[in-house]
């Protein structure tokens, strides 16, 4: 049975251990990932778990990624970002209210906000990790569009 990959993305937002501790689940059961790290997850994961380049967070996630495609943020015509390449859903973890705020008004600036996109458009499902508190009544407005298009706010 071919397993279709699902897009991992780690955005800007406090919680950075549950980005490299979904990763690390999924590669060692040898789930098919397609990672997209902005520039802020990027930082966020050199200050909060001392993880400084992709190299390091393969070594942080057991180092086995055979089944791990890593793919710059910059990079909107990437295979996340193709409606006619099947995923099996999409992780935003963590996710940033910044990348909400995108989701929720439709922008397609990275390939992080691409590939959710196109994850709601072709009705996959798309699960979003906001770690930001206290939540301010724009976000919370943004928690509640990017729900009512499909998006699963955990």
């Amino acid at each position: 049975m071919t397993r279709h990959p699902v897009v991992l993305a780690v955005t800007g937002a406090s919680g950075a251990p549950y980005g490299v501790r979904l990763l690390d689940v999924l590669a060692r059961n040898r789930v098919p990932v397609w990672l997209v790290t902005s520039s802020h997850g990027m930082r966020l994961l050199r200050d909060e778990c001392g993880i400084g380049s992709l190299d390091e967070l393969r070594a942080a996630t057991g180092g086995d990624w055979g089944s791990v495609t890593s793919f710059p943020d910059t990079d909107r015509g990437a295979l996340p970002a193709s409606g006619s390449r099947r995923t099996g859903g999409m992780v935003i973890c963590p996710c940033s209210m910044g990348t909400v705020a995108a989701i929720a008004g439709g922008t397609s600036r990275s390939l992080v906000e691409r590939a959710a996109d196109v994850t709601l458009k072709e009705r996959r499902r798309l699960i979003l990790v906001p770690r930001e508190t206290p939540l301010s009544l724009v976000h919370l407005r943004n928690l509640v569009a990017v729900t009512e298009a499909g998006a699963v706010v955990v």
